[in-house]
């Protein structure tokens, strides 16, 4: 499924190609007949569709990759504001359990990766998807260089936060997913019977 900025140039460019002629022969009458701003939006247009900008392992280009981020600079390119987060089908789901941790401790700390480094990658991704959710957090390569990070490491939290939700703290459990809340629940009973 594209995402909401490839439907909108997707939309961006049908409503071009309606207003320009079938015909080659025809073009340069079309643009002299444009005004100064529809003509400059016209251009845009065309040289947003020559930017590639996607990190590719096996093809080195910096040089592009520089130029990617100076343009995005310019423009004040804020992929989050922009519609894009991070969910099991845009990024959760196609990288190793690692970077997903790291994503979630960036956006909420160390305490929440910890809620989730012991589950699957699938229920993982789910999760992180959950926690990720309203963060604004972006991974590396959607970010734009001197763009403030909306998802900033939070601040150190005190000993008794980092500990987890005191007796009675029903709003910081039903934070947790169900599974997370059954599992504590039950685990107390276990550990009594063990000893």
């Amino acid at each position: 499924m594209p995402t909401a900025s490839a439907r909108a140039i997707d939309v961006r460019h049908e409503a071009w190609v309606k207003q320009l002629p079938a015909t080659s022969g025809e073009l340069w009458n079309a643009l002299i007949g444009f005004d100064t701003d529809t003509r400059a939006a016209l251009f845009a247009h065309c040289a947003a569709l020559t930017v590639n900008a996607l990190h590719e392992p096996w093809n080195r280009r910096p040089g592009a990759l520089a130029h990617a981020d100076r343009l995005a600079q310019a423009v004040g390119l804020d992929m989050a504001a922009a519609g894009w987060a991070p969910t099991v089908e845009t990024y959760l789901g196609r990288v190793p359990k690692a970077r997903i941790l790291e994503a979630v401790r960036e956006a909420k700390g160390e305490h929440a990766a910890q809620l989730i480094d012991h589950l699957k990658k699938p229920e993982m991704a789910q999760e992180a998807e959950r926690l990720l959710a309203g963060t604004g957090w972006l991974p590396e390569p959607l970010r734009t260089p001197g763009l403030p990070e909306a998802a900033a490491v939070p601040p150190a939290v005190s000993d008794e936060e980092a500990e987890g939700p005191a007796d009675g703290d029903a709003d910081a459990i039903t934070a947790l997913p169900a599974f997370l809340i059954d599992a504590e629940d039950s685990a107390v009973p276990q550990a009594i019977a063990a000893e």
